[in-house]
């Protein structure tokens, strides 16, 4: 989701980014947040996948509401993002439209740009189904018509995650995150404003990176949720 074509320099994005894989090792996704143009303030972070991306559908979601973020993978949340006062205008919050492309990411993307694309297996393409978009006319005064307001297509209000859909995002991050911009030492010497970090920090390295390194390999099946759609 963006905004580039019509903010040149004060865009807003939300992204899933899927960075490649080394052959018979895990996927990795990473999510994004900009606003107001605020890429170089990124608040970037990274997952490994549970399953191959390029075997079956699966359901890819991003529930955004003017006072928080929620990204999802398989009705699984993943990453939650509350918008504070300290955020400003780099909480995203003008129009956006959604893309959906294939672009060459490799000086970067796949082990920080080891591995670069292979242009012989070219054409490369990309299959969505079961494509969904809700949501309320823009503007100041602008409320939601239809019925459940600020409820999102899982059911709950936009303040109030369950707990047990919390606890599945907090077992998801523990397991599968693999960068996180909130410990990035490196990059932001001081935390961002709306970072709040404890204990587990001590479980990633001053890059941001986890420091254990994931072993998944044949339980990708144990998370599988059947036949989903990419959304």
């Amino acid at each position: 989701m963006s905004n580039g074509d019509v903010y040149e320099r004060t865009h807003d994005e939300l992204d899933f980014e899927f960075l490649g894989n080394v052959r018979g090792k895990e996927w990795r996704v990473q999510t994004n947040v900009y606003g107001n143009g605020s890429t170089a303030a990124g608040r970037e972070e990274r997952y490994g996948l549970w399953f191959d991306p390029t075997e079956d559908f699966h359901r890819y979601a991003i529930h955004w509401t003017r006072d928080r973020i929620i990204f999802y993978i398989d009705d699984t949340p993943i990453r939650e993002m509350v918008r504070t006062e300290s955020m400003g205008a780099q909480f995203p919050s003008k129009p956006m439209s959604l893309y959906a492309t294939i672009w060459d990411g490799s000086s970067w993307a796949t082990s920080g740009g080891r591995y670069k694309v292979d242009y012989k297996y070219a054409p490369y393409v990309a299959e969505f189904a079961d494509l969904a978009l809700r949501g309320c006319a823009a503007g100041p005064a602008a409320a939601c018509a239809t019925s459940g307001g600020d409820d999102d297509a899982y059911g709950h209000a936009a303040a109030a995650m369950p707990p047990a859909r919390r606890s599945a995002m907090e077992a998801f991050r523990a397991r599968y995150m693999t960068y996180g911009y909130c410990y990035d030492r490196l990059r932001y010497p001081a935390p961002l404003p709306e970072c709040s970090v404890g204990a587990e920090a001590a479980a990633f390295l001053p890059s941001g990176d986890a420091r254990a390194a994931l072993h998944r390999h044949g339980r990708r099946s144990r998370m599988r949720r059947g036949a989903d759609f990419a959304v």
